[in-house]
C-alpha cells in the first residue's frame, strides 16, 4: 500500500467547473423525468404545483410554514428555522427566489442532492483524474437508491444523506495528502455542520472520524500535523449543548479560534499526544459513540417494546425499509445491478490498495453492506463511493490495456454508460404517486377552516404530517412518533363501542397535553389494569378531564389498504402481549360473476343469494351484505341486507370504488368500518364535519 500525493491533470479549474456544471445538470434533469411523467395529472396538483411524494416531507414542510408564516405554534412536534438544515435552506429558497412554498419543497431534493457531484469530482481531482470524477458523478448522482431518496418531490433530509459525508470525505482525504491544518479545519467544520443537515447519519461520521484518527496515527505518527489535525477533528465530533440551534455556530467559532491558537502555540509532540488522547476519551464518553451505534442498529432489529410491565407492538417490523433485503436488492440499489455492485466492490479494493486514504470511505461502504440485515435505507450511503470505485476500476483497466488516451476515454465512457443504463431504466419505471391527491387535500383544508391550531386530529401515523401541513392541527402519533400510542389510535379505529371511541379520544388528547406531551399509553396505564380501563371507557358516565380543545377523527379511504396492519397494534392483551383475535379484512374486486355467484380476485367465492362465502375448503355464513355508493355531493347511499343472524363474516360492496371488503363480524362493527364505510355513527357523540368519497372527518362532541 503506497502513500498518496497531490497530482495535477491537464484539466483547468475552469474546465473542472464546467464538468461539475454538466454533471449537476445531468443529475437535475434526470430528476425531472418524474415531473414530466405527471405534469398532466391534475389530481396530483395543489396550489398550481405538483405535490410531494413522501409523507415525512410534510414534517419539514410544516417547519417551513412555522418559520415563514408562524403556523403550528401550538403543535409541540413542529420544529423551526434553525432546528433542521432542510427547513433553513428551504425557507431561504422561498425568501430569496420566486419559488412558492409548494415549489420549493418539490424541487429542493433535486437542487441539493445533485450537489453530490462536487465532492466526487474534487476527490478524483486530488489524484489527477478529473474525468474519473466526472463519470463517477454521473453514475453516483442518479444510482437507484440515491435517486429513490432524493428524487423530485422526495422532500426529506435524505437530500443531504450522501452528499454531506462526501464533502467530509473530500476534506479528510485531502488532509492526508497535503498535510495542511487548514484542510483539517475545513473537514472539522464540515463535520460540525453535518448534524444540522442529517443527524440520522451521525454514527457514520463518528466511524469516519475514528478511522481518520487511526489512519493518521499509523501513517503519519511522527508528524506534528497529525495531532494538530486530530485535535480539530475530535473537537468537531464532541457534542456541544444542542439545546440551542446556535450551538452549531458556536462550534464553528470554537474550531476557527482553536485553529488560530494551534497555529500560534508551539507544543511538544508528547503534549499534543496527551491533548489528542484526552479529547478522544471525551468524545467516547460524551459522544455516546457505542450507545448511539447500538441504538441505531437495535432500532432496526427490534420486534416489540415493553413499558411498565406492559407489552406493545413495535412499528419497526411493519416498515419495509427496516427489514432484511436480498443481495439482488442490495446490488440494484447500490449500483443498479448485481454485476455493477460486484464491479464496485472489486473497484473499492483496488482503490484502497492504490490510494490507501480511501480506507476512510470504509464506513460508507460498510453501512451499505449492512443494509442486507438493516434494511433498504442504508444502501444510500454507499452509492457515491461505489460509483467512484466502479469507474476507477474501468480507468485502471483502460490504462493497463489501451495505449491511446482517446480510446481510454471512450472505453471508460462506454462502461460507465453501461452502469448508468439500468438506473435510468429504473427511474423511468419508478412512477411514485404523490402522498395525497387533490380531493384528499381539499378535505383537510376544509378541516383547517373549521379547526383551531390548538385542536387535535386523531388518525393513523402515516397521515400525521400531512394533517399538520394542510389542516394546522396536532396529532397524537405521526411519522416520527409512532411508539406505544399506536395502541391508542388502533384501539379507537377498531373499537365496536362508540362510547369508548369518544371517551378514549378525549382522554388521550387531554392527557397528552396535561402530561407535557408524554407517551399517553404509558401515562394512562402506568397505575391501572389496562384491560379494565378500556372496559370502563365504554361507560357513558366515565369521568373525563375537562375539555380544553376540539378533537377530530380523520378516516381516509386510503387507510383501507393498511387497515389490518393498523389493527395489529391494538389487537393485544397488554398484560400478556398475546393477540386478542384473528382479524379478517380482505379488500378485493370481482374477477368473474355467474348469476348470484361472484368470484373475487383473491379466490373467495360469494353466493349473494344464499349469503355464503366459499373460502378455500371452508364455507362461512355472511352476517350482513352492505352496498354503499356516493352521490356527487359526497353523501353516501347505503343498502343493507341481513343474511344470517348467526353469520361470522360481513361483506361490504363499495360501489363507487368498484371494490368489495370481506371481514369478520367484529371488524365489521369497528369505528372505521361503521363510521367511514357505512356512514353509521352516534350523532350524540360525533359530528360529521367533512365528508367525501376520500375521507370523513368527525368532531368528538364529548
Amino acid at each position: 500500500m503506497s502513500g498518496d500525493k497531490l497530482r495535477l491533470d491537464n484539466i483547468s479549474t475552469k474546465q473542472m467547473l464546467g464538468l461539475m456544471a454538466l454533471a449537476y445538470a445531468f443529475s437535475f434533469l434526470v430528476r425531472m423525468i418524474w415531473v414530466w411523467q405527471f405534469k398532466d395529472t391534475s389530481s396530483f396538483y395543489w396550489n398550481d404545483q405538483l405535490m410531494i411524494n413522501t409523507n415525512d416531507g410534510y414534517f419539514f414542510a410544516s417547519g417551513v410554514q412555522k418559520a415563514l408564516y408562524g403556523l403550528h405554534e401550538a403543535n409541540p412536534r413542529v420544529f423551526g428555522l434553525f432546528d433542521y438544515g432542510v427547513i433553513f435552506f428551504t425557507s431561504l429558497l422561498v425568501k430569496l427566489t420566486p419559488m412558492s412554498l409548494e415549489t420549493a419543497i418539490l424541487y429542493a431534493p433535486a437542487i441539493f442532492s445533485s450537489l453530490v457531484v462536487i465532492p466526487i469530482i474534487l476527490i478524483a481531482r486530488l489524484y489527477g483524474k478529473t474525468w474519473w470524477g466526472f463519470f463517477a458523478a454521473l453514475l453516483g448522482s442518479i444510482t437507484w437508491s440515491y435517486y429513490n431518496r432524493t428524487m423530485t418531490g422526495y422532500y426529506d433530509t435524505d437530500m443531504f444523506s450522501a452528499m454531506a459525508p462526501m464533502f467530509i470525505l473530500f476534506f479528510l482525504i485531502k488532509s492526508t495528502i497535503d498535510l495542511r491544518l487548514k484542510t483539517a479545519l475545513y473537514g472539522a467544520i464540515a463535520i460540525a455542520i453535518y448534524p444540522f443537515l442529517y443527524d440520522s447519519g451521525l454514527s457514520i461520521v463518528y466511524a469516519i472520524g475514528m478511522i481518520y484518527a487511526l489512519y493518521m496515527i499509523v501513517y503519519h505518527t511522527k508528524e506534528e500535523i497529525t495531532y494538530l489535525s486530530l485535535i480539530l477533528i475530535f473537537v468537531s465530533l464532541l457534542p456541544f449543548p444542542f439545546g440551542s440551534p446556535w450551538a452549531y455556530v458556536l462550534k464553528i467559532i470554537v474550531l476557527i479560534g482553536l485553529y488560530q491558537l494551534l497555529q500560534r502555540t508551539k507544543l511538544e509532540q508528547k503534549q499534543l499526544i496527551v491533548v489528542t488522547a484526552g479529547l478522544f476519551v471525551l468524545f467516547l464518553i460524551f459522544g455516546n459513540v457505542f450507545g448511539l451505534i447500538f441504538a441505531k442498529v437495535s432500532s432496526y432489529v427490534a420486534t416489540g417494546t415493553k413499558e411498565e410491565g406492559l407489552h406493545f407492538y413495535s412499528v419497526a417490523q411493519t416498515v419495509r425499509e427496516a427489514g432484511k433485503i436480498p443481495f439482488e436488492t442490495f446490488a440494484n440499489r447500490t449500483s443498479g445491478s448485481i454485476v455493477g455492485v460486484i464491479i464496485a466492490l472489486i473497484g473499492y479494493v483496488v482503490l484502497v490498495i492504490r490510494h490507501r486514504a480511501f480506507i476512510l470511505a470504509l464506513p460508507l461502504i460498510g453501512i451499505g453492506v449492512f443494509s442486507l440485515w438493516g434494511g433498504l435505507r442504508f444502501t444510500v450511503y454507499a452509492v457515491p463511493v461505489a460509483a467512484m470505485s466502479a469507474v476507477y476500476l474501468f480507468w485502471i483497466i483502460a490504462e493497463k490495456f489501451i495505449a491511446d488516451k482517446k480510446a481510454q476515454m471512450a472505453f471508460v465512457a462506454l462502461l460507465s454508460a453501461g452502469m448508468i443504463y439500468p438506473n435510468i431504466v429504473h427511474i423511468i419505471g419508478y412512477k411514485v404517486p404523490t402522498v395525497l391527491n387533490k380531493s384528499e387535500v381539499q378535505d383537510l383544508v376544509k378541516l383547517d377552516k373549521i379547526a383551531s391550531d390548538k385542536d387535535y386530529t386523531l388518525t393513523w401515523w402515516d397521515y400525521g404530517y400531512p394533517v399538520w401541513f394542510y389542516s394546522d392541527t396536532s396529532t397524537l402519533i405521526d411519522g416520527g412518533k409512532h411508539n406505544n400510542d399506536n395502541f391508542i389510535i388502533s384501539t379507537i379505529l377498531f373499537s365496536d363501542s362508540p362510547e369508548q371511541v369518544a371517551n378514549l379520544s378525549r382522554l388521550a388528547v387531554e392527557t397528552y397535553v396535561d402530561s407535557n406531551y408524554s407517551v399517553v399509553a404509558d401515562w394512562l396505564f402506568r397505575d391501572t389494569n389496562p384491560n379494565q380501563l378500556l372496559e370502563d371507557l365504554k361507560n357513558p358516565d366515565f369521568k373525563l378531564p375537562a375539555k380544553t380543545r376540539e378533537v377530530y377523527l380523520y378516516m381516509p379511504y386510503r387507510m383501507m389498504r393498511i387497515f389490518p396492519t393498523v389493527g395489529v397494534f391494538g389487537n393485544l392483551n397488554l398484560k400478556t402481549g398475546h393477540k386478542k383475535r384473528n382479524i379478517v379484512f380482505y379488500p378485493t374486486r370481482i374477477a368473474k360473476q355467474s348469476g348470484s355467484q361472484v368470484m373475487f380476485a383473491n379466490g373467495i367465492v360469494f353466493d349473494m343469494a344464499r349469503g355464503i362465502l366459499q373460502m378455500g375448503k371452508q364455507t362461512q355464513k355472511v352476517y350482513k351484505f352492505d352496498m354503499v355508493s356516493y352521490r356527487p355531493d359526497g353523501k353516501s347511499v347505503k343498502q343493507s341486507e341481513l343474511k344470517h343472524i348467526d353469520g361470522t363474516y360481513a361483506v361490504v360492496y363499495l360501489k363507487s370504488y368498484g371494490s368489495f371488503v370481506i371481514m369478520d363480524r367484529k371488524t365489521y362493527e369497528s369505528a372505521y368500518v361503521q363510521m367511514f364505510m357505512l356512514d353509521n355513527y352516534d350523532k350524540n357523540l360525533f359530528e360529521l364535519v367533512v365528508s367525501s368519497p376520500y375521507s370523513k372527518i368527525f368532531r368528538v362532541k364529548k
